[in-house]
């Protein structure tokens, strides 16, 4: 099973490169926003622009999270050959775990661009162990988006996820307090963003790269998030199945 895993997960990524504007896309935009924001406004304030690095690196992992899985399923969707593996003894999860594989590779690749102009042009500090357990908090922190992008793309056609995968993630962007800092919004966003799944998703990444205490509201509100995407994630999954196979 492993290496079938592995054998998806190798033809998934080099379709990825072949057409890569997925990826380009998923590290523009943070790396823009460091340029644009970061860099000028708070890069010789240490603290802030470590920070707001970790800011930049969840947004754009994020964005390949929801975005890039959510129109690279419902696309699978579409081709003949997709469930035509679905009927193979293997069943689906070779293709799925291969799809879930290089969506964290995309993941992490958009980070590189923002590491890098973090290192060179402002003073944000992270010791070499606070940098690891950064990046498995992104990980972690994606997993809502991921299951999102999940229930989006079996919920509807390409076109479709691909208006609404946006539509939802730049909200989610900005009321979580990963474009702007939550000091400068109304008291009321402040508090709604308690609730969002992007406001938990932060609160780990800061934690993990600062050290800075997170905020115990959002992260319950994070862990529910997750096990209600979960649920909707496996009832679309079931209900294409049911449409496809019954």
């Amino acid at each position: 099973m492993s290496s079938l895993i592995l054998a998806h997960t190798r033809y998934l990524m080099i379709e990825q490169l072949r057409v890569p504007i997925g990826l380009v896309a998923s590290s523009f935009f943070p790396a823009a926003a460091m340029l644009a924001f970061v860099v000028p406004f708070v890069g010789d304030n240490p603290v802030a622009a470590t920070r707001a690095t970790g800011s930049m690196m969840l947004f754009g992992a994020i964005s390949a999270a929801l975005i890039s899985l959510a129109v690279s399923v419902s696309q699978d969707r579409e081709q003949p050959w997709n469930p035509y593996l679905r009927t193979l003894p293997a069943g689906p999860l070779p293709a799925f775990a291969g799809r879930i594989l290089t969506t964290l590779v995309a993941m992490l690749i958009s980070v590189i661009p923002v590491l890098i102009i973090a290192a060179a042009f402002t003073t944000a500090q992270v010791t070499p162990v606070r940098l690891v357990l950064g990046l498995g908090a992104l990980v972690a922190a994606t997993t809502p988006f991921l299951l999102l992008g999940l229930f989006i793309g079996y919920s509807m056609p390409s076109k479709g996820a691909i208006a609404v995968s946006q539509v939802v993630f730049f909200p989610l962007a900005i009321l979580g307090g990963l474009l702007l800092p939550l000091q400068m919004m109304p008291s009321f966003v402040q508090t709604l963003s308690l609730f969002l799944p992007s406001r938990g998703a932060g609160e780990l990444v800061w934690w993990a790269v600062t050290g800075v205490a997170p905020n115990v509201t959002a992260l319950v509100t994070l862990a529910a998030w997750i096990a209600v995407i979960a649920a909707l994630a496996a009832w679309a999954y079931r209900r294409d199945e049911g449409r496809r196979f019954a």
